[in-house]
């Protein structure tokens, strides 16, 4: 609210200059105030996260958070509010009311135990550099799920498969190794990895029983998701993303991993194109094996007959 609402010159209607900085009269043209202050943001982001981001405030809530982001926490920095070290005798008692804001905030053993399982969320989205959209999906597929099914799962198997299906509804390409290594060592990764399968294969329950299924990820992504992992030269990809649109085949990939279905479109490619990857390199980045490989670029030559046109290369000329 303005403190003048009109001009004091002509009485007539005041405009905002906001990129000026100005309060203008729209009949006179007097300028009745020069120092206004922008209250947007700071710039403005092309993304919506840098929206959110560079925002001075925002009232939006967040699901990855046990609170919904409601409550504000105390600043683990011993400072005041102008930048200022507080003196020794306050620094323990900012110390006790950290301590009991947290008691506070997490009570009971519900909250607690989503609390631990949000953190770990977070902590595999960052490590893996996920949007923070597959966070939020994610957080709001484990607060839908009945707290009685949820009580005494691995929280780190239970994490992975609630955050692969978010990757699988935004569209992303992450496996449940990927994700699952994101949070424990090497050599616990496999046990988890297998309770974590169980727990997706769950998940599916409620779909089929009315909630709509996550969409597949397209072939495409996986394709360049692999060639970006080997390194792959761009016109294997290309060629392997066009065998892959014209021999687009419910006999190929019904029942059948897409990462293996992807890694053999990138390695037939490579072999019509002279680059030769190898299938050892594909198998580790794809998270299959060799054999699985070999008996994919199996069916898809036997099911399609490809013919390729290549162009001389000018190179020598």
């Amino acid at each position: 609210m303005r403190a003048v609402e009109s001009c004091p010159e002509c009485r007539s209607p005041l405009v905002d200059d906001m990129q000026m900085g100005e309060i203008v009269c729209s009949g006179c043209g007097v300028v009745v105030d020069d120092h206004v202050a922008d209250m947007g943001p700071e710039n403005a982001g092309s993304t919506l996260e840098d929206k959110m981001r560079l925002a001075r405030a925002t009232g939006s809530t967040t699901y990855a958070q046990h609170d919904l982001g409601i409550a504000t926490g105390i600043s683990q920095s011993n400072k005041d509010f102008s930048g200022r070290s507080i003196n020794g005798g306050m620094t323990g008692q900012m110390h006790s009311l950290r301590k009991w804001q947290k008691r506070i905030r997490v009570q009971s053993p519900e909250d607690r135990r989503l609390v631990s399982v949000l953190e770990k969320m977070n902590e595999s989205c960052q490590a893996l550099g996920l949007p923070r959209t597959v966070l939020e999906t994610a957080s709001v597929i484990y607060r839908k799920l009945d707290p009685e099914k949820v009580k005494g799962r691995m929280v780190v198997s239970m994490v992975t498969a609630t955050v692969h299906m978010a990757c699988k509804e935004c569209g992303v390409v992450r496996s449940l190794d990927e994700i699952c290594r994101s949070m424990c060592e090497p050599k616990e990764a496999a046990q988890r990895k297998k309770l974590a399968a169980r727990y997706y294969r769950d998940l599916l329950i409620p779909s089929r029983e009315g909630r709509e299924p996550a969409p597949a990820i397209p072939m495409d992504r996986i394709i360049s998701m692999i060639a970006n992992k080997t390194e792959t030269d761009p016109r294997v990809e290309r060629l392997a993303l066009e065998i892959a649109e014209k021999t687009r085949d419910s006999s190929i990939t019904d029942g059948k991993v897409p990462n293996g279905i992807a890694a053999a479109y990138l390695y037939v490619a490579s072999v019509l194109l002279g680059q030769g990857i190898l299938q050892r390199d594909a198998s580790a980045e794809a998270g299959v094996t060799e054999v699985t490989i070999r008996n994919r670029c199996k069916e898809i030559l036997t099911c399609h007959r490809l013919r390729i046109t290549l162009r001389p290369s000018l190179a020598g000329r």
